[in-house]
């Protein structure tokens, strides 16, 4: 059983369908986007002085409009999808640790 869906994938990954996928934007778009994300998690390893609460509102909304655009459009990109929602998470730990940065600093703490 397991050797019919590795030959399956194997045979997926070889179709003229994969291969033209690979060359359109339904690919290329969500690929650079990947960028967001990945800046957001390194950034979390730096001081939450840094944040920027306007910037991580804005990323969160606009994560928000493109997860939502890539479930509606047809077909499906799913890649755009998981890239949007992986920034939204970050975004998310972003401002939560804007917020805890403010509030401590606000207390003295």
């Amino acid at each position: 059983m397991a050797g019919t869906v590795v030959r399956k994938a194997l045979d997926h990954l070889k179709s003229k369908e994969f291969r033209d996928y690979l060359t359109r934007y339904h690919f290329w778009g969500p690929v650079a986007n990947w960028g967001l994300p990945i800046a957001a998690f390194t950034d979390m390893k730096k001081s939450p002085e840094i944040i920027s609460g306007r910037m991580t509102f804005a990323l969160c909304c606009y994560s928000l409009l493109f997860m939502r655009f890539a479930y509606k459009v047809q077909p499906r990109n799913w890649l755009l999808f998981a890239c949007h929602l992986t920034n939204e998470s970050a975004q998310l730990v972003q401002g939560g640790r804007l917020i805890k940065y403010k509030l401590e600093k606000k207390t003295g703490s």
